[in-house]
């Protein structure tokens, strides 16, 4: 049973998943204190300040995060450390680029800035995105590499740090927003400190950058950069277009709790695309369409089998998962806002079935090499969330009919997703079904004996 476990704990979809699920966990618990911590108001500060973070974040890295993803797992020797060159120096230009942007935006227009709710992030961002840039840039290679131990390590080490911040500054610190951050990006130095004493960041291979791999990686990553940009706009449009309608602050404080509470549907998600991603661009690098299919169907299948389980507990104990991350005040109705946070739980429940067959699609169309695709398909389904988010709040002012928009954006996703799938490899969707139920019963086939 001892060695059944060991093998089991080896495994790249456990450690991935564990990896995520750890994350999850001291992120859910620091937002937790964070909501019991400050008004409303300011809370609502600070969620401003973390989505425009994760934006930037995703311009940044999305020039290069995909591409060297895909062209890692394949490589090797000589080649591989001019990526990882390539993959420091664009990083290190696209991030210059962006602070400096930041920076000048906030002196031109300090005064609009200053009653928007993004002083936070104007302020701290540029600081804060070079501090992180070796921690993020090794997360990159090391998931190419699927090292999910080595991740584990590293994220577990900045979140839980974090996480004690939290908790001291809630019984016994009580420290204002602004110091909050200033030790938050201390946590983030001393982070990447470690990265680069592991030499995981990459920094040691700037001098091996090419005119020939930088060009590998911006071809590919114009269109990864986008589309990154566009998964995280559905993620984070319903928040700023919320942040800049009559509801404000509150109503992104209030949104953010259900809005963050999908993240427990994702875990496993996330988790499974770490480890597909990496097989599915080796397997399409080598020509071999077969089996970048059976892994899109095998993936597919057991998240949304998955999917419908986790789908059916958030929305039965929907008001139980706002009151733990919450508390109260956002259980009841706010006469303010006209909403509350169970029933948009509720709506982003059903929205969670659709996900898996969306994201899976949209990374088996980058993994054959097909980024301008992927970046179709999420542009469409920008659309329609955009469109949905600014009828459902400055015609119907209605937070949950932004939530319930939410479906109808993850739908259109699958829908086109497989359409574009199709015209690439001709996929069969009942496929998706029948080496769903296949892969856990493998699972467990191999788990009972000792063969995983």
């Amino acid at each position: 049973m001892a060695t059944r476990v060991q093998k089991f704990s080896r495994e790249a979809n456990f450690l991935s998943f564990t990896l995520n699920i750890t994350i999850a966990l001291f992120g859910f618990a620091s937002f937790a204190l964070l909501a019991r911590s400050f008004p409303m108001e300011l809370f609502g500060e600070w969620v401003l300040y973390v989505s425009a973070s994760a934006l930037i974040d995703m311009i940044r890295y999305g020039i290069t995060q995909t591409a060297v993803v895909r062209y890692l797992s394949g490589a090797e020797n000589e080649e591989r450390y001019k990526i990882i060159g390539s993959s420091v120096f664009l990083g290190i230009v696209s991030t210059l680029i962006i602070s400096l942007t930041i920076l000048v935006c906030h002196y031109v227009f300090s005064e609009p800035i200053k009653h928007s709710g993004y002083e936070l992030f104007f302020t701290w961002y540029p600081l804060l995105a070079f501090v992180r840039f070796p921690y993020q840039n090794s997360l990159i290679i090391l998931q190419a590499d699927l090292e999910f131990k080595k991740m584990l390590f590293i994220k577990s080490f900045e979140t839980g740090v974090f996480f004690l911040l939290v908790a001291s500054n809630f019984f016994l610190l009580h420290l204002t927003i602004t110091q909050l951050i200033g030790f938050q990006i201390i946590i983030n130095l001393a982070t990447s400190f470690i990265c680069i004493f592991k030499g995981w960041d990459g920094l040691l291979y700037l001098g091996k950058t090419t005119v020939r791999t930088n060009k590998i990686l911006l071809d590919f990553g114009k269109y990864t950069s986008f589309t990154l940009i566009g998964s995280n706009l559905l993620k984070s449009a319903d928040t700023l277009i919320i942040s800049l309608s009559p509801l404000g602050t509150a109503g992104v404080a209030l949104y953010s709790i259900p809005l963050k509470l999908t993240e427990i549907q994702q875990i496993p998600l996330r988790s499974f695309i770490s480890t597909a991603f990496p097989k599915m661009s080796k397997a399409s690098m080598q020509q071999n369409t077969e089996r970048v299919k059976e892994l899109f169907y095998t993936y597919s299948g057991a998240m949304t089998i998955l999917f419908f389980f986790i789908c059916f507990t958030t929305f039965v104990f929907s008001d139980l998962f706002v009151l733990i991350l919450g508390g109260n005040k956002f259980i009841s109705n706010n006469p303010l806002l006209d909403a509350n946070a169970v029933t948009i739980m509720k709506a982003f429940s059903i929205y969670g079935l659709f996900l898996p067959v969306d994201r899976m699609t949209g990374v088996c169309l980058d993994s054959i090499n097909k980024p301008d695709k992927n970046l179709l398909k999420v542009f469409i389904m920008v659309i329609a969330n955009v469109g949905g988010d600014l009828i459902a709040i400055f015609v119907f002012k209605s937070l949950l009919l932004v939530a319930i928009g939410s479906i109808f954006f993850a739908f259109t996703g699958v829908v086109v997703g497989i359409y574009l799938l199709d015209r690439e490899i001709h996929i069969q969707l009942r496929q998706i079904v029948f080496r769903g139920f296949g892969f856990f019963t493998d699972y467990y086939r191999n788990f009972k004996n000792h063969n995983i």
